[in-house]
């Protein structure tokens, strides 16, 4: 039974899909990026960020983009938690743990009836919201996130424990602070079967 969902997604412009280590697409839209070859889809479970690879191809592939790559400041990160917060409230999600890096975001989210894409869409949404209405954002045109996400179903408590603990480390590991974030329930006050069985039978309830 899946209990959890740890799901990686990118700020515009950080991983693209011709990316060397591998990435979430399946093709490259534009020629200016195709120009650096075709697109290099993964279906590894792991995390491939710290492969080895040939940076500089990345960094003048990234030339290409129509526009320049996002990196969030401190004040933005800020606003998108804002808008996590009320996505979480909304749905509700549980959120277990949760990064927000200046270019990509880390959440372990617990098992819930949608789809997990749409789940990514709705942060990503309610993120996007949250930095115009903080006025961090002018250019509406500009988009803030990249399309896809990176997403692991997680089924046991080991995995759900070890993935809880990778993403309560990723600030430390860019030398930043630790996070925490109002949104997030400790994983020692979830009762993480319990609420996946009841996600499942509300699921089945809406079939």
């Amino acid at each position: 039974m899946i209990l959890a969902f740890h799901s990686i997604f990118s700020a515009y412009g950080f991983w693209l899909p011709n990316d060397p280590r591998g990435s979430w697409s399946d093709f490259v839209a534009s020629w200016e990026l195709f120009r650096f070859g075709p697109a290099t889809k993964t279906g590894t479970r792991t995390s491939v960020a710290a492969v080895a690879h040939d940076k500089e191809l990345r960094d003048a592939a990234k030339e290409g983009l129509k526009y320049p790559p996002v990196v969030f400041t401190g004040l933005q990160a800020l606003a998108i938690s804002h808008g996590f917060a009320k996505a979480a409230q909304e749905a509700p999600y549980i959120v277990l743990a949760c990064a927000i890096l200046p270019e990509h975001v880390h959440l372990v989210i617990g098992r819930h009836p949608r789809d997990i894409r749409r789940i990514v869409g709705h942060f990503k949404g309610r993120a996007t919201q949250a930095l115009v209405a903080e006025k961090l954002w002018p250019d509406p045109t500009r988009p803030v996130w990249a399309a896809k996400s990176w997403n692991v179903f997680i089924d046991d408590i080991e995995h759900l424990q070890r993935a809880i603990a990778y993403v309560q480390a990723n600030p430390l590991k860019e030398g930043k602070k630790a996070q925490h974030w109002p949104f997030v329930t400790p994983y020692s006050s979830v009762d993480i079967a319990g609420h996946a069985e009841q996600a499942r039978r509300l699921n089945e309830g809406r079939q």
